[in-house]
């Protein structure tokens, strides 16, 4: 398990969020997707994310003198797991709920600041339902869309494909 102050670094969490799709990368290939990070802040962030085992290495290769490393994410190192969520106190969950929520709003704000956006065609929406449900019934529902979301995980881009970020947040709501 990673720490807090890890995952919640800003340049750190925008690293990350390039290998939700499943898909693994190169440094070099990092820096393409986030052309605004200097090269000596990517391979500082990249090496502290690896050596935590957050990013793991696949495979590396020579190139001009130098080691190229395609990482890819191991979720079992950059998920906070349950007695870690249990050992943090409200202002941890409020530090990382607001990490999250940025990254959600960065996202949207990318989306929308592409030209031509347009949300109806593109299928974006946003919603919530209020849902009365036991514990048991939460883990089952929270395990299907879990399954559901990773059996779509690594799919190549393609024709007619559009990288897409699925998001949820569960709480009670009282």
């Amino acid at each position: 398990m990673a720490t807090l102050d890890l995952l919640l670094h800003p340049v750190r969490l925008r690293i990350l969020r390039t290998f939700l799709d499943g898909h693994p990368a190169t440094t070099a290939e990092l820096r393409e997707r986030l052309p605004d990070i200097p090269h000596a802040t990517m391979y500082r962030h990249v090496a502290a994310l690896a050596s935590a085992g957050v990013l793991e290495v696949l495979d590396e290769k020579r190139v001009r003198g130098t080691v190229e490393r395609r990482y890819r994410l191991s979720w079992q190192h950059a998920e906070i797991g349950p007695a870690d969520r249990a050992a943090m106190t409200a202002e941890d969950h409020r530090k990382t709920f607001t990490a999250f929520v940025g990254g959600l709003l960065a996202d949207f704000d990318q989306y929308l600041t592409r030209d031509p956006a347009d949300p109806t065609a593109d299928g974006v929406t946003y919603q919530q339902a209020a849902l009365w449900l036991t514990d048991a019934e939460m883990a089952e529902l929270a395990t299907a869309i879990r399954e559901a979301v990773t059996a779509r995980l690594g799919r190549d881009p393609g024709p007619g494909r559009t990288r897409r970020m699925i998001s949820l947040v569960t709480m009670p709501a009282e």
